[in-house]
């Protein structure tokens, strides 16, 4: 007897905003089912089932609602899980699934029966005005997506965009699953509730930028290559620059001091600003990196000052420690 196929490529959808501790934790309880597992950060991952089934002896709709209780019982997060025999089928039944979770497995012979009645921008990869032209052109749905010539799609989408639109849409994604663990990449972001012009506010926000990243790329087991400053102006323009640092590191002062170079490299005078966004590149595994026997001591001392305030985040929360506040008191006689 013929063995039927059965889906094989599962996506994690988990709530939006997800804090980066809690999605690490999430990539980790995907290693438990599968050794091939992709990040999509913020907030989503794929796993190639393939093996995994063999040696869990179930079905994918299992592994799913294993992955669910597992993530709810440890994490506190629900998640989305789609599995499907394509990444654009399991990315799209995972987007079927209302909030705040559930499990929705869509099998090689249900594809074209599922997504046929789908409105056309379900489908994982069709952006809004891509779905806006498609609707204006009377391709509603799914199924009257993969009934069109690919070279009417083409003509309105594009070449590419179109020829990719059209093969999805009949079910067809070559892509594996890539093993992917972390992103490559950690950004954070401030935004000022006022137009700015205070040198002394932006300093300030640029410093806690680079306390939260650094913490985040030590908790994470990564260092940064390299640091992008993004600046965003009244009026919508932008301005950002990137420079490598001298040693990978994913340490507060070697972060500042290169943050504090990009942002003197600006030359701000009387810009208003509305927000500061600080970009760690290149990332790769801490223990990549040669650790140098250093003779230093007050390095020595502000390396064990910062993990003693890494614990002290870890016990009481992340706003516990931060940069020193730069309000002045006045003396009150």
């Amino acid at each position: 007897m013929a063995q039927v196929a059965r889906p094989t490529v599962m996506h994690v959808r988990g709530p939006e905003r997800l804090p980066e501790e809690l999605y690490r934790q999430l990539l980790e309880l995907l290693a438990d089912l599968s050794p091939v597992v992709q990040a999509l950060p913020p907030s989503c991952a794929l796993v190639e089932l393939k093996g995994a089934l063999r040696y869990h002896g179930t079905d994918a709709a299992h592994l799913g609602e294993v992955l669910r209780v597992r993530s709810i019982s440890r994490l506190g997060v629900d998640v989305r899980v789609g599995v499907g025999p394509t990444i654009t089928v399991a990315a799209t039944a995972s987007g079927q699934i209302p909030s705040p979770g559930g499990v929705l497995a869509i099998g090689p012979d249900q594809v074209a029966d599922w997504l046929g009645p789908l409105p056309v921008e379900a489908l994982h990869g069709i952006g809004p005005r891509q779905a806006a032209v498609l609707r204006d052109y009377g391709i509603h749905c799914i199924g009257l997506l993969a009934d069109v010539s690919p070279a009417t799609v083409q003509r309105l989408l594009g070449e590419t965009a179109g020829r990719l639109a059209t093969d999805r849409a009949r079910g067809i994604d070559p892509r594996p699953v890539v093993p992917r663990a972390l992103p490559a990449s950690a950004t954070m972001r401030h935004r000022f509730t006022h137009h700015t012009l205070d040198g002394a506010a932006v300093r300030a926000a640029l410093l806690d930028l680079v306390v939260q990243l650094a913490l985040m790329l030590r908790r994470r087991g990564q260092v940064a290559q390299a640091l992008t400053l993004t600046l965003r102006f009244a009026g919508g323009t932008t301005w950002h620059k990137t420079r490598r640092l001298t040693e990978a590191s994913a340490h507060d002062q070697d972060l500042r001091t290169l943050a504090y170079q990009l942002m003197d490299a600006a030359g701000l005078q009387r810009s208003r600003l509305t927000g500061i966004s600080l970009k760690g590149e290149d990332l790769i595994s801490a223990d990549q990196v040669a650790q140098q026997i250093s003779l230093d001591q007050a390095r020595e001392s502000r390396l064990v000052a910062e993990g003693t305030m890494d614990r002290i985040r870890a016990k009481f929360g992340p706003g516990s420690v931060g940069p020193a506040s730069t309000t002045r008191f006045r003396r009150v006689s």
